[in-house]
């Protein structure tokens, strides 16, 4: 059910729902694989978001195909792990990986725009205590996410982009801001468009 690991390595958790996956998706997972030294990404494609409205969100097997397609990359692995573990919420998740996998050391991936709705998340605070977290900058959240709930409540804990590489062996709570990815792509305005073009 787990994709590729072994005790050591260092691999990021990127999740969503991927309706649909986009060139900054595969972006934000590259960035962070090289500027955080990770072994390799993984994305977890959710059934569905708790936080938004599901029912026009596409298959869950038709999106965990559109991912694959796209990643398309060696160190990136596509998985329904929730699905399997019927874990609703990333803090279940997360729990399970960090027990059943105790020597890999995890660095959760999220862009600016989620930092900013972060402390609505089931159990928000618990998840940075358990995994590092590495925050990617987008065109507009980028500009207040990190003066947000959650940003201010976390502050103590962030660390210079120039610890961007040690960020997988800190003891968390610890998260950074990584720039450098400027993507306006969005899966609510890609949905949105395609939404338009449906009979």
């Amino acid at each position: 059910m787990l994709p590729p690991h072994a005790p050591g390595m260092r691999i990021g958790l990127f999740g969503g729902t991927f309706d649909p996956p986009h060139a900054a998706h595969r972006a934000a997972c590259l960035l962070a694989m090289r500027r955080l030294g990770l072994d390799r990404v993984w994305w977890l494609v959710t059934p569905g978001n708790p936080l938004k409205d599901t029912s026009g969100l596409a298959p869950l097997a038709e999106r965990l195909a559109a991912a694959r397609a796209l990643a398309d990359h060696p160190r990136i692995d596509v998985t329904d792990l929730e699905a399997h573990l019927g874990t609703p919420f990333t803090f279940g998740t997360i729990s399970y990986l960090v027990k059943r996998c105790p020597q890999v050391r995890f660095v959760w991936i999220m862009g600016a725009d989620n930092l900013r709705s972060f402390h609505r998340w089931q159990r928000w605070r618990e998840i940075a205590n358990m995994v590092p977290i590495a925050v990617i900058d987008r065109l507009g959240p980028s500009l207040y996410s990190a003066a947000g709930t959650a940003g201010h409540a976390l502050d103590f804990a962030r660390l210079p982009e120039t610890a961007a590489r040690s960020l997988a062996d800190r003891k968390p709570p610890a998260w950074i801001f990584l720039h450098g990815l400027k993507s306006p792509l969005s899966s609510t305005a890609l949905r949105a468009e395609r939404a338009k073009k449906s009979p």
